[in-house]
């Protein structure tokens, strides 16, 4: 797969260096110096995955985050030089799949690239099992990567499509934070889980855009002091 990389910083060195590492591994990089290059870049440019600093001059990363959440739901991994949690979870509010904070080791950016990469390519899924049933009338679809109701198909996000599709194979099931970081996220995954608390909640939010749900936590329902799971569909 011929994967691209949309590296946004405004410091030119980091964003070379960086270039440099992402092609050597394989990936074509493009380049972007502040808000407003990485919006006409995206635009221009057939991009699979944006790394988006967080403090950009001119427009900053997290609108930035939300002018691209707004046409698309391609991955996005955020960067910060700021060790903060209100950051971060700002950051998956408006849209981000991941975040890391600099400095970083570049193997575990390349780890958690690549299992993104891993889920936009796919799995070796059976073509009779492309939807699975969420909700009376409501069904996530593996190759739209979206949640499709009557008349109404609403896009999700890499992260936010896994976390959906394993809570819904395993319904009944109650997965702790921990497990779905280490299930969705992936095991060397060092972020908070508060990760999963957002990620939950844009889910929420978006089956509420579907025309049948009224309440998104009564499809994804919450065990205080568990976590989080899908109940039995009633016939």
């Amino acid at each position: 797969m011929d994967f691209s990389v949309l590296v946004v910083d405004d410091e030119r060195g980091f964003v070379q260096g960086l270039a440099a590492n992402l092609k050597q591994e394989g990936f074509r990089v493009v380049e972007a110096y502040n808000g407003q290059e990485a919006l006409e870049s995206f635009a221009n440019n057939q991009v699979d995955l944006v790394l988006l600093d967080l403090m950009l001059p001119g427009i900053d990363g997290m609108e930035v985050c939300r002018k691209l959440r707004q046409e698309s739901t391609v991955p996005i991994i955020m960067l910060t030089a700021r060790d903060d949690d209100v950051d971060k979870i700002l950051g998956l509010e408006v849209g981000a799949d991941d975040y890391l904070t600099k400095p970083f080791n570049f193997r575990e950016l390349l780890a958690r690239i690549r299992a993104v990469m891993r889920r936009v390519q796919g799995g070796e899924e059976d073509e009779g099992e492309f939807r699975t049933e969420i909700a009376s009338g409501v069904s996530l679809d593996l190759h739209r990567q979206a949640l499709i109701g009557p008349d109404c198909e609403v896009p999700l996000t890499v992260k936010e499509f896994a976390l959906l599709q394993l809570l819904a194979r395993n319904r009944g099931r109650v997965f702790s934070r921990e497990e779905l970081l280490d299930r969705v996220w992936g095991y060397d995954y060092y972020g908070s889980s508060r990760t999963v608390d957002v990620h939950v909640r844009r889910l929420r939010k978006k089956l509420q855009e579907l025309p049948s749900i009224s309440d998104g936590s009564e499809i994804v329902k919450t065990r205080w002091g568990a976590g989080y799971l899908l109940e039995e569909l009633v016939n």
